[in-house]
């Protein structure tokens, strides 16, 4: 019992502590305001649907190939990232990372 009560007064134990709670908390922002960042006109009734994130900033490889886990990147345009045959379920995936503002629905280029 002795080993737990000089852990808990440890510095570097609490500064642990603090870190796991902070990393926590942060995930579960994440996590909570990803449904939020989806557009209502995602169709979630198909079994994949193509659709476009935009970015805070433009995609750099690392974003394109956490994009390509989920679906197949057909292309970029400044900080939007098209994104064809998502399933539903991972809609949510999608949105999470903070660098992701929403997820709107693939407009076609002629209309």
């Amino acid at each position: 019992m002795s080993l737990w009560r000089e852990l808990a007064g440890s510095r570097q134990a609490r500064t642990l502590a603090a870190i796991a709670l902070a990393w926590a908390l942060a995930e579960l922002a994440l996590s909570l305001a990803a449904p939020g960042k989806i557009d209502p006109d995602v169709p979630r009734d198909r079994r994949r649907v193509d659709v476009t994130a935009v970015l805070r900033f433009p995609p750099e490889r690392f974003h394109i190939e956490h994009f390509q886990k989920l679906g197949r990147v057909s292309g970029t345009e400044g900080p939007r990232v098209e994104v064809r045959g998502v399933r539903p379920d991972d809609l949510e995936r999608l949105a999470r990372p903070f660098w992701v503002v929403r997820v709107e629905p693939l407009r076609s280029q002629g209309g």
